[in-house]
């Protein structure tokens, strides 16, 4: 599973809707998500990727984030 994929799906969780009707282009807002429900995003992420995520730059759309996570990680290895 890539990180958009899993990014999609605990969003998905969170707000009770279809994995597919998450596309990179949303943005946080449009998805009801503020500040500290990204923080919650993140723990739960960080479960998943089991890998530790400090969120140290603006992100604000699903796009954003996956992208993010993804230079975190590739920096990790």
């Amino acid at each position: 599973m890539n990180v958009f994929e899993l990014v999609a799906e605990v969003i998905a969780e969170r707000n009770e809707c279809d994995v597919a009707d998450i596309t990179p282009e949303m943005t946080f807002q449009e998805l009801n998500i503020d500040s500290l429900d990204t923080v919650d995003l993140l723990m739960q992420l960080e479960d998943k990727l089991n890998a530790e995520i400090e969120l140290d730059e603006q992100v604000s759309t699903v796009g954003e984030l996956v992208a993010f996570i993804e230079k975190k990680l590739a920096a990790e290895q």
